[in-house]
């Protein structure tokens, strides 16, 4: 254990890079006198500050600035009873990607914790999805199944996770059915953009909170699981309370988050937290790296590699290695592990790329912003009958990389200085974007960065980049569909051309880069990161669904339009 905390702290130090200076101490904060917390509320903004009698908050310095978070782990589950104190039962709605895994993970927990609440799915009477969901153990017979309406007009916390395009369809419906004082649950503020862009609000006579975690629902599912011997072990989530009719929606959001296995939750607000993650998919989560990957695949092509070895070179190193160091030492880590030709080459490809991918990350923030992306994802689900969406691991590129995968050796994989930088440009444009919109520190680690690195990309290097762009939420689909283009084309033709015709390239943007507080920021994440890595099967082992639509998550996902 003892060598365990010194990696821990080592990593921290690593992520932090040698002028962002020592990581203070998480403070619990009913150990700070009066003076300090006067400090300290002086320090948070009021709009990232909560209250809480169930759990204790805890203040992280995240580079330049304070903000307040809970630590989770099972060890926390005896609060659970105060915080859903009054709560009979738990209506989870539909069973798409984060259904089958918070489902289950808040059924398991109550369990582990004494609690007699019950966790209901509410699907459609003829939904395919009964089947996935009574082989889980949920039931018509002991009214753990049920259908929708009757789910929600039953329960006391009613977790909404069907589809974006779905939301937005039956939200009326929904918001009536429920019962006065019942709390709404969202793990995406998308609904909220749909409600401004209608010009309605939420009933008065309900809490409204979130639970976002920051990856898929497999992931969830699968480091909770792991969970259940390493304490800890999970996905961080943001939390958020929009109304608080009956003064315990704080408690609530925060319970929901400790039951569904999150090792920290920081505090947001739903419309901070659909910019940045409506935001986040189509850049460096999904809808950027899609792009860069196809034209750096065609690049190295044109240079004369292998098909195989492009692959490689593009996307496995991504993937892989370069995922791996991000993870647990940070970005600065991946430029010093080159010898001084490969951080050249990191350099240029990154002065190269930054302004030309944030042209695109800041076009894509105000596109979500405004609310035109949203009104995108919905026009595109009343459609999906007509154009459902086809995938695209069909192509040439994807199906060189199922050959790769089948014959990878992982201490052969390749790591390139040009795909590197290219790629942490495109990261830290997505993160500068951000930070530039004012969002929080722990809100741009989480969801530019740790997301990635931490959930998506092992999903990525087990099956594939079109694996993962086939098979997230139809809001984060149809985004990756729309943007991944515009980064491949606008890298192809400014940031490569430059390159090759031996531009001058703003080495301000790089010198930036290596002094970036978001290093220090990252190392305070680290400290607070578990010592588990998500364990996923790869393609090349078809028998295996190990982290894989665990939990009956789905893989695969049905367009269709919602019914009204």
């Amino acid at each position: 254990m003892q060598a365990s905390m010194q990696l821990r702290r080592a990593a921290a130090s690593n992520l932090a890079g040698k002028n962002a200076g020592a990581i203070p101490p998480v403070v619990p904060v009913q150990r700070v006198n009066r003076r300090a917390a006067q400090r300290l509320a002086q320090a948070v903004p009021a709009e990232r500050d909560f209250n809480t009698t169930a759990f204790t908050k805890e203040l992280v310095k995240f580079a330049d600035t304070e903000e307040y978070i809970i630590r989770g782990g099972r060890d926390k589950f005896p609060a659970l009873g105060k915080a859903f104190q009054g709560i009979k039962q738990v209506g989870v709605i539909g069973w798409g990607s984060q259904a089958p895994a918070q489902a289950q993970n808040m059924r398991d927990s109550f369990e582990a914790a004494g609690l007699d609440i019950k966790v209901s799915i509410g699907l459609r009477g003829d939904s395919p999805s009964c089947t996935e969901a009574e082989a889980c153990g949920f039931k018509r017979s002991d009214g753990t199944l049920g259908e929708v309406f009757d789910v929600v007009s039953s329960s006391d916390l009613v977790v909404l996770l069907i589809s974006d395009a779905a939301q937005a369809k039956l939200y009326p419906r929904i918001l009536a059915a429920m019962k006065p004082g019942a709390t709404l649950g969202l793990s995406h503020g998308f609904l909220l953009g749909v409600m401004k862009n209608d010009g309605v609000d939420f009933r008065k006579d309900i809490n409204v909170v979130l639970v976002a975690p920051k990856g898929m629902g497999p992931s969830v599912r699968r480091l909770y699981e792991q969970g259940k011997t390493v304490n800890g072990a999970g996905i961080n989530s943001s939390f958020a309370v929009q109304q608080d009719y009956t003064g315990t929606a704080t408690d609530i959001a925060i319970g929901w988050a400790v039951a569904v296995g999150a090792p920290f939750a920081f505090y947001t607000t739903l419309e901070s937290e659909y910019k940045s993650d409506i935001y986040g998919e189509r850049c460096i989560l999904l809808g950027a790296v899609h792009g860069m990957v196809e034209a750096l695949f065609r690049r190295y092509t044109r240079a004369g590699m292998s098909d195989e070895e492009a692959f490689k070179h593009s996307v496995e190193c991504i993937t892989g290695p370069i995922s791996r160091t991000i993870s647990t030492q940070g970005m600065v880590a991946v430029y010093n592990m080159f010898d001084e030709a490969g951080k050249k080459v990191f350099a240029d490809a990154y002065a190269a790329s930054f302004t030309p991918a944030m042209d695109i990350c800041m076009e894509i923030y105000e596109d979500v912003a405004s609310g035109n992306e949203i009104k995108s994802v919905v026009q595109a689900g009343s459609r999906f009958d007509r154009f459902p969406m086809g995938k695209i691991d069909q192509t040439y590129m994807w199906k060189v990389g199922k050959a790769v995968r089948a014959k990878r050796v992982e201490s052969e994989i390749p790591l390139d200085p040009f795909t590197a930088g290219v790629y942490v440009a495109t990261m830290m444009a997505t993160v500068q974007t951000l930070l530039e919109k004012g969002h929080p520190f722990s809100e741009i680690c989480n969801e530019s960065i740790i997301e990635a690195v931490d959930s998506l990309n092992p999903y990525m290097h087990a099956r594939g980049v079109a694996f993962m762009v086939d098979n997230c939420s139809y809001t984060a689909r149809l985004g990756s569909r729309k943007w991944a283009p515009r980064f491949d084309y606008i890298l192809e033709q400014q940031a490569f051309v430059a390159i090759d015709n031996k531009e001058p390239l703003d080495q301000e943007a790089f010198k930036a880069f290596m002094d970036h507080p978001v290093h220090a920021a990252m190392a305070a994440c680290s400290a607070m990161r578990p010592s588990v890595d998500i364990s996923v099967a790869s393609d090349a082992e078809p028998s295996s669904t190990e982290g894989v639509g665990v939990g009956g998550a789905r893989t695969e996902y049905r367009s269709t339009v919602a019914a009204a």
